[in-house]
């Protein structure tokens, strides 16, 4: 009987058989942790009696969430996560060089590896065909320090795409729909495979950006094979020793099949306040939105800005909507201000935040007026989610947002092809 890619990660990882439902202990190849979350993990791991961590190479600290600190109490929490990091020769991400999700597809992550981090957006990496999941501080903490962790194998359901997008359709309207057609419950503690004709055509940032979004369908773990795409964007971060060619075997066990057909879908948004109250950008049309938000971890790859750019090139935001841009990383920065699209963004009215997590998590650089609503290429419009619980917060694509930024309203983007 074939493997899942989840059972044939797994199984690598403990040194024995690992079906679904199976309980394991596997090596952790990378544990990290955030400026959010990574105080309690180092409270935890000294309150523990723990001097050093198993894999200082294998273990990260981000400083992303309040990239520059906005209050004393952040500010002192920096310091914490700096202190530990040299005591302990971890590695170090600073103020400044992006979001910790996307620093660990450029940087860290490999496929097969068991990635943990205590975010629940760690499933990014599962782009990279990493085993990559969120756990609580508790657990990370533990997992720094014996460089291993125990899982329950999850079951999979198979994400068979086929079908070309439309123009102004992609990779961020595909996952709102699958988890509006699923719910946001609808895969809790599964793993969702995905694969298909589309799939394999699928540059490295669409994949990221499917699996980043995996848990907001209550997924353990989001995961593509590992091909030559794969390889070409290892390579291009300079790091393709790192290649190691993944699927699932044929034959694998699915507890569920879901098709869908790209060429059908139109943009999409999820309206507040839940990930899984989907609709089409054209049925939203008239919505108006103050904050237009293109960034994150989610969509704030350089090629997120190109498409932002590519619509409003030569055009204004609207006077009564801001527009904020926060590029993912560093490298994403400087490679859009190298391609033009910052000036353009900059040109059309945009207000550019350092690379981080920016306004997403509401503590600071976006925060919402009460009653305000913002259009957001983020993951989650939970209330509150962006620091103001009577703020209404609606996700979409970079195109959908850039259009939106232009009219004021919820507009659906192939209105500018």
């Amino acid at each position: 009987m074939g493997k899942t890619l989840s059972e044939k990660i797994l199984t690598s990882k403990s040194g024995g058989e690992a079906r679904a439902g199976d309980i394991v202990i596997v090596q952790v190849d990378l544990a990290f942790v955030q400026d959010g979350t990574g105080p309690l993990a180092v409270r935890v791991f000294e309150s523990s009696g723990f001097q050093q961590v198993a894999n200082p190479n294998g273990t990260a600290l981000f400083l992303d969430h309040a990239a520059p600190s906005p209050a004393r109490e952040l500010s002192n929490d920096h310091i914490l996560l700096r202190n530990f990091a040299r005591r302990t020769g971890v590695r170090l991400y600073e103020v400044g060089d992006g979001v910790c999700h996307q620093l660990v597809a450029e940087s860290l992550a490999g496929p097969g590896e068991v990635i943990v981090g205590a975010d629940s957006h760690t499933v990014t990496a599962g782009g990279l065909a990493a085993f990559a999941t969120g756990m609580g501080s508790t657990d990370i903490a533990m997992a720094m320090a014996l460089g291993k962790t125990w899982l329950r194998v999850p079951e999979t359901f198979r994400i068979e795409v086929s079908g070309t997008f439309q123009r102004s359709v992609a990779a961020k309207d595909l996952i709102l729909y699958l988890i509006g057609l699923i719910g946001a419950d609808g895969a809790t503690y599964k793993a969702l495979e995905f694969g298909g004709e589309t799939v394999d055509r699928m540059a490295m940032p669409d994949r990221l950006t499917i699996a980043n979004m995996a848990i907001e369908a209550g997924a353990k773990v989001g995961l593509f094979p590992s091909d030559e795409t794969t390889r070409q964007y290892l390579g291009t971060m300079g790091r393709e020793d790192k290649y190691l060619q993944l699927a699932a075997d044929p034959g694998a066990v699915y507890e569920r099949t879901v098709g869908i057909d790209a060429s059908t879908l139109e943009p999409q948004v999820s309206c507040p306040h839940t990930v899984d109250n989907t609709a089409t950008a054209a049925q939203l049309k008239g919505t108006r939105v103050q904050q237009a938000f293109i960034g994150t971890c989610t969509n704030g790859r350089v090629e997120d800005m190109a498409i932002a750019a590519a619509i409003l090139k030569g055009r204004k935001r609207h006077p009564d909507t801001r527009l904020i841009i926060a590029p993912a990383s560093r490298d994403a920065l400087q490679k859009a201000i190298a391609a033009g699209h910052i000036q353009v963004l900059l040109e059309a009215g945009a207000i550019l935040d350092p690379a981080g997590c920016a306004a997403c998590v509401g503590i600071h650089q976006g925060v919402l007026g009460d009653g305000e609503a913002c259009i957001s290429t983020a993951n989650r419009n939970f209330h509150g989610r962006m620091g103001n619980p009577d703020s209404y917060i609606y996700l979409a694509s970079p195109a959908t947002a850039a259009a939106s930024a232009i009219t004021g309203e919820i507009t659906d983007p192939r209105e500018f092809l």
